[in-house]
């Protein structure tokens, strides 16, 4: 088996354009599509869920502000 690798961006994620490519026309290939493994983006997009998950508590069940200055208070004095 023949082995091929170059990298691309993809410009249009509806199509995939492969130029110049080390083969005949007519020769059967085999594609295999993997994406850079970019664990910041897995990460911030993992974090903004968290953010809507914690908004959407909070506005179903939103805190005043003497209840804030107390669990403030309270994690002061270690409790």
């Amino acid at each position: 088996m023949n082995v091929y690798k170059t990298y691309i961006t993809i410009a249009d994620p509806k199509q995939l354009v492969l130029s110049d490519l080390p083969f005949k026309a007519g020769q059967k290939v085999e594609v295999i599509i993997l994406t850079e493994n970019n664990q910041r983006v897995t990460l911030a997009e993992e974090l903004k869920k968290l953010f809507h998950e914690i908004q959407a508590i909070h506005a179903d069940n939103p805190l005043t502000d003497e209840e804030i200055a107390a669990e403030i208070e309270a994690h002061r004095r270690g409790e």
